[in-house]
């Protein structure tokens, strides 16, 4: 756990106290969260490769990637770039697919009239999962760019003219995390589609059962034995048991096969954690696994669910859990060190607001954290809310970090397409360098507004530069929109303005 001086110790504590006891949440001064919900489904039609649709509502982008998979004869257009470069990781796009599936699984009833757009971000990313999948015999394609020579550039996508090297695995060199994770994308969306799209839903969970055997019979990480960059840049800190068990998770929920269930308890994983995220799933499959155990009474995944538990103990503000391993800033938002910490604040919310539902629909009213006073769902709920307002504005610099929604959001976010003028509005091809030259290191707004797009967000100690350069604090993904879909939809049907 990083340090913070004691004055923020002290502010921490405060916020929190006020509002960790408390039974309820003023309905007055709440955010927007159906606006701010409508947003961030919009996000991803600006993160789109391949052909865009006809209804396609974003209109600065423009068809990419039209040629992906031709390097090995095969057809891999499509899916997403994961955030402000122009590869396709299958690693971190296969857990945004997961997680927003999740999100309509959960709340879905709460989406109103999103729902459709929410399963048409899902698609977008399974349709070429499917084709990842099913391509090649024997083989799983995880990664379409050489994310180096991509690197080095500042291109629009339409433009891109660095290699679409095609990375896969395979039984000689075995890649267990993103096969485990793909296999999750696939299930939890056929359970999405099973009553919209029945013969869609069998497709997947058809692909689903085939790459979860191939994960398990063929053991190792992929990043061991992929190139081209692809596995420096999402390598697989936390192996591959997490994904095997994540995996078959949502397995056992699309199946009901208890041979899923065995390989469950098989896995066991003990491991103490205090992070969610497209490289370490335990905390999601044990949050998963104990809606089973609270809601259908099955005692064999009660340890899942102590497991989830002590997963909340440590992400709790420390003035709540003496077993708290997470940093506050002042202003009150989870803060780990590195890149993008938006993304664990969306993952960790949307686990507090998924445990909280589980709790209330069972007859587990607390929980305690060594001996703490006890937790409800009711104390989740106002964690998860205040994090969520912090991201839409509530917060010392009164920015909202989602772009286009309230008055004041970050204006240079680190994203090619969105720093760059359209093909429309600039017709002729901006190479590599010029990019740099001219649209990276430019002191203006960018020139197309990617609406919904959360960034990194602020610092430990809650300032922001709004810099282009700066990716770590600038740069928007899709797996932290993708969790937080599923929350503000949650406080969507909440709180209505």
């Amino acid at each position: 756990m990083s340090n913070s001086a004691p004055s923020s110790r002290a502010a921490v504590f405060l916020a929190f106290s006020l509002v960790w006891f408390s039974s309820h949440v003023l309905t007055a001064g709440h955010p927007d969260y159906a606006d701010a919900l409508a947003k961030s489904l919009l996000f991803f039609q600006g993160q789109r490769s391949g052909r865009l649709p006809p209804d396609q509502a974003v209109k600065w982008r423009s068809n990419s990637a039209m040629s992906d998979g031709s390097a090995a004869n095969v057809d891999l257009t499509g899916g997403y770039y994961d955030g402000g470069n122009n590869v396709k990781f299958n690693f971190p796009m296969a857990f945004t697919a997961t997680m927003l599936s999740w999100s309509i699984i959960e709340y879905g009833g709460r989406m109103d009239g999103r729902v459709h757009d929410a399963r048409a971000a899902v698609r977008w990313a399974t349709d070429y999962l499917l084709k990842s999948a099913k391509a090649t015999p024997g083989k799983l394609y995880v990664g379409v760019g050489d994310a180096d020579a991509d690197h080095r550039c500042w291109e629009r996508p339409e433009d891109m003219d660095t290699p679409r090297d095609v990375y896969a695995v395979s039984a000689s060199a075995p890649g267990s995390d993103v096969a485990g994770e793909t296999a999750a994308a696939l299930a939890a969306a056929s359970v999405v589609f099973r009553a919209a799209d029945r013969a869609y839903s069998r497709r997947l969970l058809a692909a689903a059962r085939d790459v979860m055997a191939f994960a398990w019979q063929h053991q190792g990480k992929y990043s061991d034995h992929v190139g081209g960059g692809v596995g420096n840049y999402y390598p697989s800190h936390s192996g591959y048991k997490d994904e095997l068990l994540w995996g078959c998770a949502w397995l056992l929920w699309a199946t009901k096969n208890s041979s899923y269930l065995n390989d469950l308890i098989s896995l066991g994983a003990n491991d103490d954690l205090d992070v969610f995220s497209w490289d370490n799933k335990l905390a999601g499959a044990r949050v998963l696994l104990s809606r089973r155990a609270l809601l259908d009474g099955d005692e064999r995944l009660e340890p899942f669910t102590r497991q989830a538990e002590e997963f909340i103990c440590h992400i709790l503000p420390n003035s709540s859990s003496p077993s708290s391993t997470t940093a506050y800033t002042p202003g009150g938002l989870m803060h780990r060190p590195g890149n993008v910490n938006m993304q664990y604040v969306a993952s960790a919310s949307f686990l507090l607001t998924t445990y909280a539902k589980y709790m209330a629909a069972s007859r587990r009213r607390a929980f305690s954290c060594q001996n703490s006073r006890p937790v409800t769902h009711r104390n989740l709920r106002a964690l998860a809310k205040r994090q969520v307002d912090y991201v839409l504005g509530d917060n010392p610099l009164g920015m909202s970090y989602m772009v286009g929604y309230g008055a004041r959001y970050p204006q240079r976010i680190h994203h090619r397409a969105s720093s760059m003028p359209s093909v429309a509005a600039h017709p002729a091809h901006i190479g590599c360098q010029e990019g740099y030259r001219s649209y990276l290191n430019a002191p203006g707004p960018n020139p197309n507004v990617h609406t919904g797009a959360v960034v990194g967000g602020p610092d430990e100690n809650d300032a922001f530069p709004d810099d282009r350069v700066d990716y770590a604090r600038s740069e928007p993904v899709t797996y932290t929109n993708a969790p937080l879909v599923g929350c503000l939809a949650y406080f969507a049907g909440s709180y209505k303005n």
